[in-house]
């Protein structure tokens, strides 16, 4: 599903969250929404999440206007995870599977399935709070793509990862894209970044400072035909001083 940005604008009282800002996400990709915190993204990401509206501007899916029955083909991983300590790992995995309209019988196929990929098959039957940050995350991953989405939005996914799960990680974020789905990516990670998006853009208080192909936009920023190319670090800093410069 293809997800455009047309115009947003998002006020708090004096404060300009968003300001007239257009993107857009092709189909079947992996795009980086990147920034300084405070620059906007989680706004966006609420919007469209509908969890809050835009005070002006629209979304559109496919061409055809956000609307509350789009929240079932979209797949929401927060940046602050929230299960319940109590609940024994597989029952909360399978009672926030039927939340999003699949069988128990289905669900507990493709909870096992997703839980022996990721190793933890062994902590079925324990509570939550048995388990370590990291492993906590892995089930809250699952739990977002369990019901195969059309849209994934993943902000901050690789937080409190070590590099080995990390890298797992990434490797089902791309079998994902593969398999249809697209995915929108906040991080700070310009790593990850480098080996998972298609396209990006850069927000910066609230406005839009830069959009398009991670390669096309390192090839643009690159000092002269003889110099390495940059980093998206490199560029993140440049892009966001020389717009803060330009505020002053």
């Amino acid at each position: 599903m293809k997800i455009e940005v047309i115009n947003v604008t998002k006020r708090f009282d004096k404060h300009v969250a968003l300001n007239d800002v257009s993107l857009s996400v092709p189909a079947q990709s992996v795009y980086g929404l990147l920034g300084p915190n405070g620059a906007g993204k989680t706004t966006l990401i609420r919007i469209l999440n509908q969890i809050t509206a835009p005070d002006s501007g629209q979304i559109l899916i496919d061409g055809k206007p956000l609307r509350p029955q789009h929240v079932e083909r979209i797949g929401y991983l927060p940046e602050e995870r929230g299960l319940y300590k109590k609940m024994k790992v597989g029952e909360q995995a399978i009672y926030l599977a039927q939340l999003k309209g699949i069988s128990k019988l289905e669900a507990t196929q493709r909870l096992k399935a997703w839980f022996e990929k990721f190793e933890i098959g062994e902590w079925w039957n324990k509570t939550v709070e048995e388990l370590s940050k990291g492993m906590q995350q892995k089930v809250q991953f699952i739990t977002t793509v369990i019901h195969e989405p059309d849209i994934l939005i993943f902000d901050e996914p690789f937080s409190g990862f070590d590099p080995i799960n990390a890298n797992l990680l990434k490797e089902s974020i791309l079998e994902l894209r593969d398999k249809g789905a697209t995915i929108l990516l906040s991080t700070h990670n310009m790593n990850s970044v480098e080996e998972l998006c298609d396209s990006i853009s850069l927000i910066n208080k609230g406005e839009k400072i830069l959009e398009g192909k991670v390669d096309e936009i390192k090839a643009q920023h690159r000092v002269s035909e003889d110099a390495p190319l940059p980093s998206m670090n490199e560029i993140f800093i440049q892009e966001v001083q020389s717009k803060n410069q330009g505020h002053e």
